[in-house]
C-alpha cells in the first residue's frame, strides 16, 4: 500500500456517531428560504440521517513484540517484571443500517477488527450491543446485527449507474465531532491499486472524508447508498479532497455471503488474467477492444469446460462491459459458487458468447 493511502482508522476516543439512512428515497429539493427559493439537501438528509450510527469498539491494544522480553532468563538477569498484559483500547467509527427488519449494519472490516465488544449508538440516543455477523478483509466490509426495534434503513443504490460528476454526500463522524455531512461529486470510478491485496473497485470522491468517517455512507442526492467510505489519500492524515468508498454493489454482495455463511466464499473461474493494454491489443490484432486478457486456463476448471483459451479476451459478463483484469477478478471473486454467468469473448477474428458456472475456492 502506498505510504499516502490510508484506511480511515477509527479514532482512539469514544464519541457519538450517526449515519445516513432513510427508509424511502428522499430527493434534494427547492424550498422557500431567505430571499426566495433556494436549493437545499435538508429534506433528504432529515430522512436519511436516522440510519447513521456510531460504532464504539473495545479491542486489544497491540503489544510491543520484543522477543527478549518473552525470555524468562533475560527478565531474571535484568530483574525485569513479567511482561504486562496489553490494555484494552477504545476506538470508534461509523456504520449504516441497511436492513431495519433484521437489524443489519454495514461498516468497515478495519473498524471492528479484533473487537472484543461492539456498541452501536443510534441518532435517537439508544445504545445497543452489536453482534459481529461476519467480516471480510479483502473488501474491507463487515456486517453487524443490532436488535431490530424502530430502526430506519438506507436503501441500496445502484453503484454501477454512477457517473463521474454525479453529486454525492458523505456522512460520518470525523475526528469525533459528531454527525457531519459533506458534499461533493464522484471524481472517478473503478479505482484500484491502493493496496497489495483485496478486491478493489473504489468510488473516488472529493466530498470531505476524514478519520472517523470509516464505515460511513456515501449517498446520492436521491437518498440511496452509493458506497461505504473506507480510505483517504493523505500525506498528513486529513482530507485533501481524495477519498474512496467501496461501491454498494460490492458491499451488498459481501453482505449477502456474510449473512448466509459468516464468511465470503470466493468464486473461481480457473483463469490467469491480465489487463489488455493498447500495445498487447495491437499485437493480437484486437484493435480498440477492451477487457481482460486470458493468459492461462486451468485444466478441468469452469473456464476450460466453457471452452476458454489463452489469448481470448473477456469483454463483458452478463452483458456488462469488463474494463480490465481487476474488474473481472472482482466479479468472479464475489460471485457465489454455482452461479451461472454469460461471458462475451473476443478474439482477433470473432466474438462469441459462452456460459460458465462459477466454482467455489
Amino acid at each position: 500500500m502506498s505510504a499516502f493511502v490510508r484506511l480511515i482508522r477509527p479514532l482512539i476516543i469514544v464519541f457519538t456517531v450517526t449515519l445516513l439512512i432513510g427508509g424511502v428515497p428522499a430527493q434534494a429539493q427547492f424550498v422557500p428560504g431567505i430571499g426566495g427559493s433556494v436549493p437545499t439537501l435538508a429534506p433528504m438528509l432529515e430522512k436519511v440521517t436516522p440510519a447513521v450510527v456510531n460504532i464504539s469498539v473495545v479491542s486489544q491494544a497491540p503489544e510491543e513484540d520484543n522477543p527478549l522480553y518473552s525470555d524468562p532468563y533475560f527478565r531474571r538477569y535484568f530483574n525485569l517484571p513479567d511482561k504486562p498484559q496489553a490494555e484494552p483500547r477504545l476506538s470508534a467509527g461509523s456504520g449504516v443500517i441497511v436492513d431495519a427488519t433484521r437489524g443489519y449494519v454495514l461498516t468497515n472490516h478495519h473498524v471492528v477488527a479484533n473487537a472484543r465488544k461492539i456498541l452501536v449508538t443510534l441518532k435517537d440516543g439508544r445504545r445497543l450491543d452489536a453482534k459481529l455477523v461476519g467480516s471480510d478483509k479483502g473488501t474491507d466490509i463487515a456486517v453487524l446485527q443490532i436488535p431490530a426495534r424502530n430502526l430506519t434503513a438506507l436503501p441500496f443504490g445502484d453503484s454501477d449507474a454512477l457517473r463521474v460528476g454525479d453529486y454525492v454526500v458523505a456522512i460520518g463522524n470525523p475526528f469525533g465531532l459528531g454527525q457531519t455531512v459533506t458534499s461533493g461529486i464522484v471524481s472517478a470510478l473503478g479505482r484500484s491499486g491502493l493496496s497489495r491485496e483485496g478486491y478493489e473497485d473504489f468510488i473516488q470522491t472529493d466530498a470531505s472524508i476524514n478519520p472517523g468517517n470509516s464505515g460511513g455512507a456515501l449517498v446520492t442526492f436521491d437518498g440511496r447508498l452509493a458506497g461505504i467510505n473506507s480510505a483517504i489519500l493523505s500525506p498528513a492524515g486529513g482530507n485533501i479532497g481524495i477519498g474512496f468508498a467501496v461501491p454498494s454493489k460490492i458491499a451488498r454482495a459481501v453482505m449477502s455471503q456474510l449473512v448466509e455463511h459468516g464468511e465470503v466464499k470466493r468464486g473461481r473461474l480457473g483463469v490467469a488474467i491480465q489487463d489488455l493494454d493498447p500495445d498487447i491489443a495491437a499485437s493480437l490484432g484486437l484493435g480498440d477492444v477492451r477487457g481482460a486478457l486470458i493468459a492461462a486456463v486451468e485444466a478441468g476448471s469452469p473456464a476450460a469446460a466453457a471452452g476458454l483459451k489463452p489469448g481470448d479476451v473477456v469483454a463483458a459478463v452478463n452483458g456488462r462491459p469488463v474494463q480490465g483484469a481487476a474488474d473481472l477478478r472482482n466479479f468472479i471473486g464475489l460471485a457465489a459458487a454455482g452461479t451461472q454467468i454469460q461471458l462475451t469473448v473476443r478474439t482477433a477474428s470473432s466474438e462469441k458468447t459462452v456460459k460458465a458456472r462459477i466454482a467455489g475456492s
